[in-house]
């Protein structure tokens, strides 16, 4: 089996006038992406030898011209959030062992310059003219083709490793789902460092021969305009960009009529974003679920099957258990347990944490996702909460641990506990709680001004609460689950 890399390059090449990416700045045609992608290889050839490359650009096509560049020198990529702190931003740099990042300008400036040790290969100082002759390397589907990074239990992010073969699968089991071809244009609206915007708006539309329309900033009246201008197939999106849209004044049927798909993943799709967005336009969002550890769809809810209240049937080659967190046994339909998965999809491990690795496997070889949640008698999963603790803010991974040292930083805290509180907007939100040292004066604005300054925005949590004391167990650890949006602060 052709890795995705040489199934884009010949796509790309057997229709080289054909269009294939329209982004903020140009459309691209085939033949351009596969000129600029050589062009890159070769600049990565002259810069590093290091197995790993970083790479931090806008959504855009300049993005899989990058992917696959990386691809043909037989190296992993290690797509860059651009979105984070300073300090996680080096920590993932130097976690990756990385020595050189694709970029352009706007981007380091965006990041306030790059971590030191990187060196930038800037797009923008490409001399591109005949395009050097180098064949591609063709990758094993065994062989590590990305490393993206989320949040760990220690709060720092991990590097979660997907194979050539993970991401193949997915694309392959999306593309089968949803019966992806040609004929398909895709609205392109979150980021390319974001497993689904890597796997789903990105090379599944490109190997498969979709149309794709990027937009590097969701505003919702712009993308509005691109849909109606470009008329695309299938949006997916977050919970926060549907919400978003709903509040266009002048939203309407006609709007959405040509998207067969409309797909709501990565967090709960709240009955106000549903319902007023069905109102408007007469349209049902259907949800969608996934891990970046899953490369990552593994669920989606089809239109003439869609069941309020879950995420749809296992995509093909995937199978799931529902285990009891008590004794570990496999339930039946229609009651919780943690959601364990198993298939061709799912990571060779995180990166540099093997003893992390194996405890997210049980015994035989399902991927403990950390979601509880219920199959009915369909198989129509239905999401019920998380075992983990992890936030899930906009879309974007958030530990409660990482807000908790920068909130137990200030001088005027002893403790602090984060948890989650819904949002009609975000999914999610961070709230924190905090336990004052002795003779220290509660500020709520100054605390999250002191949070803004060290943590990026995203994570800084809506509202603090002061409490007399946080809720502890014997030993006297914090216990986060005593704590909910209910529990009032005192003044």
């Amino acid at each position: 089996m052709k890795d995705l890399g040489t199934r884009i390059r010949l796509n790309l090449l057997r229709s080289p006038l054909r269009r294939v990416v329209v982004d903020d700045q140009r459309t691209w045609r085939g033949v351009i992406m596969w000129l600029l992608s050589k062009h890159i290889g070769k600049a990565i050839r002259e810069t590093t030898d290091a197995q790993r490359i970083g790479i931090m650009l806008p959504t855009s096509g300049l993005f899989p011209a990058s992917l696959i560049a990386v691809w043909g020198e037989g190296r992993t990529a290690v797509p860059l959030n651009y979105l984070l702190s300073r300090d996680d931003l080096k920590y993932v740099a130097r976690d990756a062992g990385l020595d050189a990042v694709i970029t352009v300008d706007q981007m380091i400036d965006f990041v306030g310059g790059l971590p030191e040790g990187l060196t930038p290969i800037r797009l923008e100082s490409l001399k591109l003219g005949i395009p050097p002759m180098k064949r591609a390397r063709n990758c094993a589907q065994e062989d590590t083709a990305v490393i993206l990074y989320t949040s760990g239990t220690s709060g720092k992010p991990k590097g979660v490793m997907l194979s050539h073969g993970n991401l193949t699968a997915n694309v392959e089991q999306v593309r089968t789902w949803a019966k992806f071809s040609r004929k398909d244009v895709l609205i392109g609206v979150l980021p390319q460092f974001h497993s689904f915007g890597m796997t789903v708006l990105t090379l599944m539309p490109l190997s498969v021969g979709c149309g794709v329309v990027y937009s590097a900033r969701f505003i919702p009246k712009k993308v509005l305009e691109l849909i109606r201008k470009h008329r695309p197939t299938a949006m997916l999106g977050i919970p926060a960009m549907y919400n978003a849209l709903r509040m266009q004044k002048k939203l309407c049927a006609d709007d959405v009529e040509s998207l067969r798909y409309l797909v709501s993943g990565a967090e709960p799709l709240s009955d106000a974003v549903y319902d007023s967005f069905k109102e408007k336009t007469g349209r049902e969002i259907c949800e969608g679920y996934g891990l970046t550890e899953t490369a990552p769809v593994t669920n989606w809810c089809l239109p003439w099957e869609n069941r309020r209240g879950t995420v749809g049937r296992f995509l093909p080659g995937i199978e799931c258990r529902i285990v009891s967190e008590e004794d570990g046994s496999i339930l039946p339909s229609g009651q919780d347990g943690e959601v364990r998965i198993k298939g061709p999809n799912v990571m060779q491990g995180y990166f540099n944490l093997e003893e992390e690795t194996r405890a997210v496997f049980d015994e035989d070889g399902f991927f403990r996702t950390g979601d509880m949640g219920q199959l009915d008698a369909d198989g129509f999963l239905a999401i019920t909460g998380r075992i983990k603790e992890m936030l899930i803010i906009g879309g974007e991974n958030v530990f409660p641990r990482e807000i908790e040292e920068v909130l137990n930083a200030h001088p005027s805290i002893k403790d602090s506990a984060v948890i989650g509180q819904s949002d009609p907007s975000r999914g999610e939100v961070a709230l924190a709680f905090v336990e004052l040292a002795d003779d220290a004066t509660f500020d709520a604005t100054e605390l999250r001004s002191f949070c803004r300054d060290r943590l990026a925005q995203f994570k800084v949590p809506r509202e603090v609460r002061c409490l007399e004391a946080l809720p502890r167990n014997a030993t006297g650890k914090i216990v986060r689950r005593e704590l909910s949006p209910d529990t009032p602060g005192i003044e």
